[in-house]
């Protein structure tokens, strides 16, 4: 399962979710808004920022900040998914 790390009002996490729901692929959100915890684990793998949406796959995690399909693609890659 993807964990996706979002905020209410990131329009990049809006494109990543629309993006990850047409490839049929099932994700957990999880808003750093309302779990600090969240928040801080998505500064310790964004160098300090918080940088959304951040998608993490067991041991592989990717800040796609700046959408495109294509940080998508290389994320999904990675993962083996």
């Amino acid at each position: 399962m993807i964990k996706m790390y979002t905020t209410s009002w990131c329009p990049d996490c809006t494109a990543a979710k629309r993006a990850l729901t047409g490839k049929g692929l099932d994700f957990q959100e999880i808003n750093i808004e309302q779990d600090a915890q969240a928040a801080e684990y998505v500064m310790s793998v964004n160098g300090g920022r918080r940088s959304v949406p951040t998608l993490v796959s067991g041991d592989v995690a990717h800040s796609l900040s700046g959408f495109r399909p294509q940080k998508l693609d290389a994320f999904l890659a990675e993962a083996g998914l």
